[in-house]
């Protein structure tokens, strides 16, 4: 029988009610579900009105969004305050996939996926992936 997925606090969740509608194993699920939490941040956010001076609150506010989802371990997100451009008369900037460097942790059972969102320069692409899959997680 598979062990239940956790919530934030890495408690057990009562009842996942979702488990039956998801086929592979915890690891499968782990790594979707980090694919997911990488995607609606990017789609989400891109295109937020932000300067220097309120990047730390925007950075903020996504990992408190994010850490409410379901299975979200940990989760830290930086904006680029060098790359940001900032201009016009009213000089404030817009939020792109390049400025963000993300991380987020996700586990289901005793199986933990960390997918990451970063520019990679070599690229000049804002590259999502996952960064470390495993097995047996360590409380």
């Amino acid at each position: 029988m598979p062990l239940p997925a956790l919530s934030r606090a890495g408690t057990a969740m009562a009842d996942d009610s979702t488990r039956e509608y998801f086929a592979g194993t915890d690891l499968d699920r782990a790594a979707f579900e980090a694919g997911i939490k990488l995607g609606s941040i990017a789609h989400q956010y891109v295109g937020t009105p932000l300067t220097s001076a309120t990047a730390p609150s925007l950075e903020r506010a996504i990992e408190a969004a994010t850490r409410v989802q379901p299975l979200v371990e940990r989760v830290r997100v930086r904006i680029d305050k060098e790359r940001m451009r900032i201009h016009g008369p009213y000089q404030y900037g817009v939020l792109t996939e390049d400025l963000l460097d993300i991380e987020v942790s996700v586990r289901v059972g005793t199986a933990r996926a960390v997918g990451a969102l970063r520019y990679v320069p070599e690229l000049d692409y804002p590259l999502m992936y996952l960064k470390a899959i495993g097995g047996r997680t360590k409380d």
